[in-house]
């Protein structure tokens, strides 16, 4: 097993004749926080669309905890150890955040177990009081999803994509909408969660990116432009040139 918790090769993706994809390789390290930045456009979101199993590469190979699984299911992929949340918030308004948080954690259970009444559910109750705990989400757990502010509910997304304890988190701009102070209490609880797993991040608040990350890759027109540390990506002029608009 390699230090790698995920590893991408030659990925790439067309679009008619848009190359959403175009020849990206890179390599997340386990137990760390990688992040992917680049301007609207470039390819990240499709990027993680490949990875996740909600597209099929036209050419390349995904290799995920040593297992090649290119172009496997999403429900695949999360039964291998991956998590995801969206850009846009994905929750069940109309159930409570304990609701949205066990349907999440069903997994959990035996499948003969999936249909009987909750309280015969207990991995996945159990699951649900110590995420409830541990995003700080006890005392909203019997509110309606839909009523949460627009940070708790992003909260709330991402305690849903660790409900079945993934390996892999992978996170597309989480900190999308938020205040200044949503965007700095995520940011300090991804950083917590890179502590136990590894997280892939798409998020365009630089500074955050910077703050954070282990690793950073850069994308421009559908292609990896550059990656390294926080600071050598920064310091890169092509970076610069084509992300930070400097000449």
């Amino acid at each position: 097993m390699t230090g790698f918790i995920l590893e991408a090769n030659g990925l790439s993706v067309s679009f008619g004749g848009l190359r959403a994809v175009d020849d990206v390789s890179f390599a997340a390290e386990r137990n760390r926080i990688t992040a992917i930045i680049g301007p609207n456009g470039a390819g990240k979101s499709t990027l993680f669309n490949l990875i996740s199993g909600a597209l099929r590469p036209r050419t390349g190979r995904v290799v995920f905890d040593g297992q090649t699984c290119t172009g496997a299911a999403p429900h695949r992929m999360q039964a291998l150890g991956l998590g995801r949340s969206f850009q846009i918030t994905s929750l069940f308004p109309e159930l409570t955040v304990a609701e949205n948080l066990r349907l999440g954690a069903q997994v959990l259970e035996p499948i003969g177990r999936w249909f009987l009444p909750v309280h015969f559910n207990r991995a996945a109750r159990e699951r649900v009081d110590a995420l409830l705990n541990y995003f700080g989400l006890a005392s909203n757990a019997g509110e309606l999803a839909g009523t949460l502010s627009h940070g708790d509910q992003r909260r709330l997304e991402i305690a849903m994509s660790n409900a079945a304890g993934p390996k892999l988190l992978l996170l597309d701009e989480p900190t999308q909408g938020m205040s200044h102070g949503d965007t700095a209490a995520t940011a300090q609880l991804i950083k917590e969660l890179g502590r136990r797993i590894s997280v892939l991040l798409i998020e365009h608040d630089i500074d955050l990116v910077m703050a954070i990350s282990d690793h950073v890759i850069v994308m421009a027109q559908g292609r990896k432009l550059a990656e390294g540390t926080p600071s050598s990506v920064r310091a890169n002029p092509a970076v610069q040139a084509a992300y930070f608009g400097r000449a």
